[in-house]
């Protein structure tokens, strides 16, 4: 088993548990934005079938993306 040569100062263990905690609060903000954009509609990135029964799961690759506007 591996065993650390020396222990880590208090102050580093801090900054660990920082970096570790502020990657948590961005993904967090994100999942949060984009459940708030689904919500009102507003979101052009994903969409959920409604109209197909058969989709597989929530993250649905949207499709005939390309409008004709000629």
């Amino acid at each position: 088993m591996a065993v650390p040569k020396k222990r880590t100062s208090a102050s580093k263990k801090r900054i660990h548990k920082n970096v570790w905690k502020r990657k948590g609060y961005w993904t967090v903000l994100k999942a949060f934005s984009l459940g708030k954009s689904l919500s009102s509609g507003k979101s052009n990135s994903l969409r959920k079938s409604l109209s197909s029964g058969n989709s597989k799961g929530f993250f649905v690759r949207q499709t005939n993306k390309i409008s004709n506007k000629t």
